[in-house]
C-alpha cells in the first residue's frame, strides 16, 4: 500500500481527505498524528506543522485540497470528485475553499473546539465564541450555501464532488460539538447532510470517531 495520510480523525481536512479515498475507491494507511504534539520528523512531510500530509510512495504532499487535486489527477477515472469541464470544476474549487476558508474557522474552531477539544484538555469553553458563530456568523454562509444547492442532491453538476465531502466534513464537525443544522430554517442543507452521513464513506469513519469523542468525554 503507498498511500499512507497522516493525522488526527477528528481533524475535518483529514476526514474530507479520507472521505474522498473512500469514494475513489483508493486503498491508504492512517498513521495518527496528533496537531498538538508532532514527532519531529512529520515537518519534513508538512512544513507548517499542519495536518493532513499524504505519502505516496516517494511523493509526500501537505495541505487537503492540495492532497485530494494531486489525487484527482493522478486517478482522473476513478469517480471523479472535482467536476466534469472548467466551469464545473470552478465551481466545485470555489466551494470547496469556501467551506475550508469560511465555514471551517467557524463549524470547527468556534463550535467543535470549544465545546468538544479544550474541555478534553482541561480548558473552559468560551461559550460566547459558541454563540457568536451560531447566531452571527454561521447563518449568512448557510443561506448562501442553501441557495446554491437549491432543490438539488449535490452542490455541483448532479452528482458526487468535493464540494459535498467539504462541506460534510465541517457539519460532522459541528454535530462533534453538541450543534446541527436547523431543519427549518436550511431544509436543503439539513437534507444534503442527512444523505451525505448515511453513505458509506462516512459510515466508514464515524463508528471510530464516536469511539474518540467517547474517550474524550471520559465515557471509556
Amino acid at each position: 500500500m503507498s498511500l499512507t495520510l497522516y493525522g488526527a480523525p477528528l481533524s475535518p481536512f483529514v476526514r474530507k481527505v479520507r472521505l474522498y479515498l473512500l469514494e475513489k475507491g483508493l486503498d491508504y494507511q492512517l498513521e495518527i498524528v496528533s496537531p498538538f504534539s508532532q514527532p519531529s520528523w512529520f515537518r519534513e512531510l508538512s512544513p507548517l506543522g499542519r495536518i493532513p500530509a499524504l505519502r505516496d510512495g516517494d511523493m509526500t504532499l501537505a495541505d487537503s485540497s492540495v492532497i485530494c487535486q494531486y489525487l484527482e489527477e493522478k486517478h482522473p477515472h476513478l469517480a471523479p470528485l472535482y467536476g466534469r469541464d472548467a466551469e464545473e470544476r470552478a465551481r466545485v474549487r470555489w466551494l470547496e475553499k469556501y467551506c475550508d476558508y469560511e465555514v471551517a474557522p467557524l463549524a470547527t474552531f468556534g463550535v467543535f473546539r470549544n465545546r468538544t477539544l479544550k474541555p478534553s484538555m482541561g480548558q473552559s469553553c468560551d461559550e460566547a465564541i459558541v454563540q457568536a458563530a451560531l447566531v452571527d456568523k454561521l447563518p449568512p454562509h448557510f443561506d448562501y450555501l442553501e441557495k446554491t444547492l437549491g432543490t438539488a442532491e449535490y452542490f455541483v453538476g448532479e452528482r458526487l464532488t468535493i464540494a459535498d465531502l467539504a462541506f460534510t466534513t465541517q457539519m460532522i464537525n459541528m454535530e462533534h460539538g453538541g450543534e446541527r443544522l436547523d431543519a427549518e430554517r436550511w431544509p436543503q442543507l439539513a437534507a444534503h447532510y442527512a444523505r451525505m452521513t448515511a453513505r458509506e464513506s462516512a459510515q466508514a469513519v464515524l463508528p471510530g470517531e464516536q469511539k474518540i469523542l467517547a474517550k474524550l468525554a471520559g465515557r471509556a
